[in-house]
């Protein structure tokens, strides 16, 4: 569940004295929206997005004679003119959920991974924790399937699911019991990975649960 596990190492860094134009051609070639900023050391000083080049593009509204001069401009300008110096970071030891909750809550698509003394050791990004939860959880492999489970009332459901399962030799990759409120009473979603889907569903009834289609509690199985 670390980060490191699943975040692009030594990406692709550039300088403060990097021009415009080449971090655009490096975001293009690389086909990646977010570069660190880094000094001579490899320490993290910045951030800069694809967003912020198109900030720092002329307007099309100018006159011809005036874009040329943003243009000229635009040419020669690092990109410590635009780049943002106050960013966030995770760390070797940061799990996916934390950075899922960052990412989430500053509403940002990447994050710089960085070592104790600040220097970029990787990027991971919105697209690296689709691919890391898909494949913790075998979400798209064949015969994987969500099932949702009544809480029965008594002691412990996670533990007695987890042992029918296990007595049947059924790999599941998701347990998780959430708290009852108006909408829904307490249950339990889990996912397996298999092709016989009824003999789970029979294995869970005799251990005395009650499957149901989410959002329909009529049609309890």
């Amino acid at each position: 569940m670390f980060i490191t596990q699943h975040m692009t190492k030594n990406p692709v860094t550039i300088t403060q004295e990097t021009t415009l134009p080449a971090v655009r051609d490096i975001l293009r070639n690389g086909k990646f929206r977010h570069l660190p900023v880094v000094d001579a050391e490899k320490h993290l000083v910045g951030i800069v997005t694809d967003r912020d080049l198109r900030s720092a593009a002329p307007s099309s509204v100018l006159s011809e004679d005036r874009i040329k001069e943003c243009l000229s401009e635009f040419d020669q300008t690092p990109v410590s003119a635009i780049m943002s110096r106050a960013f966030f970071t995770l760390n070797p030891i940061s799990t996916l959920d934390d950075a899922l909750i960052l990412l989430d809550r500053e509403k940002i698509g990447a994050l710089p991974v960085v070592d104790e003394e600040q220097r970029v050791i990787g990027m991971f990004s919105m697209r690296d924790l689709m691919r890391a939860y898909r494949r913790l959880f075998g979400l798209g492999e064949r015969g994987s399937a969500m099932i949702v489970v009544e809480h029965d009332g008594k002691r412990k459901p996670l533990s007695r699911i987890a042992k029918v399962l296990e007595e049947h030799n059924i790999r599941f990759t998701r347990l998780i019991r959430t708290e009852a409120d108006e909408s829904a009473p307490e249950r339990i979603y889990l996912r397996v990975n298999t092709y016989n889907i009824s003999a789970v569903h029979q294995a869970l009834r005799e251990a005395g649960f009650a499957m149901v289609l989410p959002g329909f509690p009529e049609f309890a199985t």
